[in-house]
């Protein structure tokens, strides 16, 4: 799952097991708990991951409810923000293989919230569309300087100075060349057993052991 701050870029992500409304919200829980700014509101796609009376009494049951909104049927572009992300966030580190393992559920969830998270959201800068127009058959786009979502959240005017300050905090705690290291550390740990225990036997490798085995 991805969660995207449409204004600042600020991302999350969470592994969960199945579409159960329990895992969703408890994953939508842990994400709202470690941001630096509060939700004023949620836009999903029509999921029934999403649409569930147990997620939107999630954001309405509280006393500063949050707007929970959907996307039109069928429309993609609605959600582009969390879309364009699939790729540099989820399958760029994880791959496209299939995870099989609930074990692993934990060791995702921990590497998003303690190496990529922090990585993507104080470190690496990103630029935002800020106007689109036609020229003939072609679109010519414009976008503005690049800049980190925390940047953007330090700029931004709906943040007070406390939470700045906090922000600014935990950036200065974290060290962008360590984090990539652990990052690394971590994914092999992940992705090295299901990607050799996962090759049926007379699979290419195991063909290729036996050929060495024979000539020697």
């Amino acid at each position: 799952m991805t969660y995207t701050d449409i204004h600042s870029g600020w991302t999350a992500n969470r592994a969960v097991w199945n579409k159960g409304a329990h895992g969703i919200v408890t994953a939508t829980q842990d994400v709202e708990d470690r941001l630096p700014f509060a939700i004023l509101g949620f836009d999903c796609d029509n999921g029934s991951e999403f649409l569930n009376h147990h997620l939107v009494n999630y954001f309405t049951d509280r006393k500063k409810k949050v707007g929970f909104t959907r996307s039109r049927p069928y429309q993609k572009n609605d959600n582009g923000h969390v879309e364009q992300k699939n790729w540099t966030h989820v399958r760029q580190h994880l791959g496209y293989q299939r995870l099989e393992d609930p074990d692993q559920l934990r060791a995702i969830n921990e590497l998003h919230r303690d190496c990529w998270e922090a990585l993507h959201n104080y470190f690496l800068p990103s630029a935002k569309l800020s106007s689109k127009h036609r020229e003939g058959a072609k679109y010519r786009r414009q976008h503005d300087a690049p800049q980190t979502p925390c940047e953007r959240l330090l700029k931004s005017r709906g943040l007070s100075a406390k939470a700045k300050k906090e922000l600014r905090e935990r950036r200065a705690n974290y060290n962008p060349f360590a984090l990539g290291r652990e990052l690394e550390s971590r994914l092999r740990a992940i992705l090295l057993p299901p990607l050799h225990s996962s090759r049926p036997p007379g699979s290419l490798r195991s063909g290729t052991a036996k050929a060495k085995q024979k000539r020697e």
